[in-house]
């Protein structure tokens, strides 16, 4: 059993280096090891942990970019990464020297999403407990063993999970095609590509055998598949865990497809100490979130672990919106499953995952974790500041805008708080704000516990009303009667009028009828109701029992 540290600026270099980073100026050896991922925000000043390598979105002027690297160097960061191309000169190299930190450019077409997902891949090994070798690699290392796996068949390689999404890859992509090289910066197979493979039944085949595929290249994908490939599926008993593929000019010797099958069985052991260990870690920060948020004799221990004792924080409390298909398992003619609640519980953790890599970036001693059906976000907030509930609502709105609409999730904001004892009324108004945006849809996704108050109170109104059963009484009682009895429409008129203001052509305009209809009815249901209708008591009696009190 060995602890292996975390990666150098070297490792990340050799790993990621030629397809999506090159050094421009700096010493690749320089610190020991990196300490954290941060992204650079020019609005805002992050506590930057030891050794931190620093994403720069949006740095491209040469002057920005020289004077970032001095602040940094002030902070002892190992690294700054800008897109490339940058312009040369004897500026920034001076800089990098004064600074003492590396400038590196991220590849043009590569995703800043997914550099920070691979970078902190390679940071999180042996983040976990004691970490074990695995045929003299350390455990989890997959990038280490693409590599040597790479050289025993002499050809790029990746390792892909089920969804070929790209989990590691080799040294020399540059030696193979155009679609490999589009998979590395993209972390995932191009979906016209899947989809050939899937037609031709390639995946078909890789799933059926243990013995390495021939893919030959793909007719309809033009010129950027012209390399043959040869995958094999990754197992761990019946369970298909991925695949490896190699780029290769020419056929496999017996040797070398049985050095692909060995690898095989060696990732697999790999990939499956890394869910492990993904599990082990998952299941730690969720307990120590929890006991922080729940307060008592606990939470200060459980903040020190986190790194957050002593610190103001704010709640941000990320919740997944289900449609009416997703609170139910529904079944389609082949007897399976189409939405089910296992689904729905993978989303959500895979969803909490992402928010833990994005407030991580935001802020290195932020910690997230997935607690019930609701992932909790803690951002300490620097005591000169007092933006920061509007400063987490930013952050919020980010994230939702970075993972698109494909998710229908919403974020409640707590206040913030400055001592333990206090978190449990951070989370209750994190919970409260949230619960407001998921019962809407649209704007805004993203709420702190100030702006949706009253809705809230209203909801707690309801909840109460429901739990003791209520029913309509005074002129609302006599006028759901009378719709009822006459099938009549007085409610729907009383409700569209109340909610115009007053203003008759609008709410006649709503209920799609004729002002002086309108009229009529709204001089027969003061009559019916005996409702005072120029009573402003009585017409806030008549709008609170219409929201809260079920009429039909």
């Amino acid at each position: 059993m060995t602890n292996r540290p975390r990666a150098s600026l070297g490792r990340v270099l050799d790993d990621l280096g030629a397809t999506l980073l090159e050094l421009v100026h700096g010493d690749p050896d320089g610190p020991a090891e990196i300490g954290g991922i941060v992204i650079h925000d020019p609005l805002d000043e992050p506590v930057l942990p030891s050794n931190a390598l620093v994403l720069g979105v949006g740095l491209h002027e040469p002057d920005r970019i020289a004077d970032v690297l001095r602040d940094l160097g002030r902070q002892q960061a190992a690294g700054l990464v800008v897109r490339s191309p940058i312009a040369a000169g004897d500026l920034l190299a001076a800089a990098v020297a004064e600074s003492g930190v590396a400038l590196l450019a991220l590849t043009r077409g590569a995703s800043w999403d997914q550099l920070a997902v691979l970078l902190r891949s390679l940071l999180a090994d042996g983040d976990v407990g004691e970490v074990q070798t695995l045929a003299g690699m350390p455990s989890g290392d997959l990038f280490a063993l693409a590599n040597a796996t790479a050289a025993l068949l002499d050809a790029p390689v990746t390792i892909e999970d089920r969804s070929s999404r790209v989990l590691a890859f080799s040294g020399r992509q540059d030696e193979a095609d155009k679609a490999r090289v589009e998979t590395v910066l993209g972390r995932q197979v191009p979906q016209r590509y899947f989809r050939l493979l899937t037609e031709y039944g390639i995946f078909r085949e890789l799933y059926r055998t243990d013995r390495p595929v021939h893919v030959p290249p793909l007719p309809a994908a033009g010129e950027t598949f012209t390399i043959p490939r040869v995958a094999v599926a990754v197992r761990a008993g019946d369970e298909i865990l991925g695949s490896i593929w190699a780029a290769v000019r020419d056929p496999l010797t017996a040797e070398r497809s049985q050095a692909l099958c060995d690898a095989a069985k060696l990732v697999a052991l790999h990939m499956l100490r890394i869910r492990a260990g993904a599990d082990v870690e998952r299941r730690l920060r969720a307990d120590l979130v929890s006991t922080a948020l729940e307060g008592g004799a606990g939470a200060r221990a459980a903040l020190d672990r986190l790194g957050l004792a002593g610190q103001a924080v704010v709640v941000l409390a990320l919740g997944i919106i289900p449609s009416d298909s997703d609170e139910s398992v529904m079944a389609d003619v082949a007897g399976e499953s189409l939405v089910s609640q296992a689904g729905l519980a993978g989303e959500r953790q895979r969803l909490a995952d992402a928010f833990a890599m994005h407030l991580g970036a935001v802020h290195p001693r932020a910690a997230a974790a997935l607690v019930g059906d609701v992932a909790y976000g803690l951002i300490p907030v620097r005591p000169d500041r007092s933006d920061g509930e509007e400063r987490a609502v930013r952050i919020g709105r980010h994230f939702l805008e970075r993972i698109g609409d494909r998710v229908a999730a919403s974020i409640g904001v707590g206040p913030v708080v400055a001592d333990a004892a206090h978190l449990p009324n951070a989370r209750a108004g994190a919970d409260r704000a949230l619960r407001v945006l998921r019962t809407g849809r649209g704007e805004p996704r993203v709420a702190r516990l100030a702006d949706v108050h009253v809705d809230t109170l209203l909801l707690e109104l309801r909840d109460l009303i429901e739990a003791r059963g209520d029913e309509p009484t005074g002129p609302i009682a006599r006028l759901v009667a009378y719709d009822r009895q006459h099938n009549t429409d007085l409610v729907e008129t009383l409700r569209a009028w109340l909610d115009a203001f007053g203003d008759v052509a609008a709410a006649a305009a709503a209920v799609y009828v004729h002002p002086n209809t309108f009229r009529y009815r709204l001089r027969r249901l003061a009559e019916v109701g005996g409702l005072d209708l120029d009573d402003p008591d009585s017409r806030f009696a008549a709008m609170l029992q219409l929201r809260l009190v079920p009429t039909t």
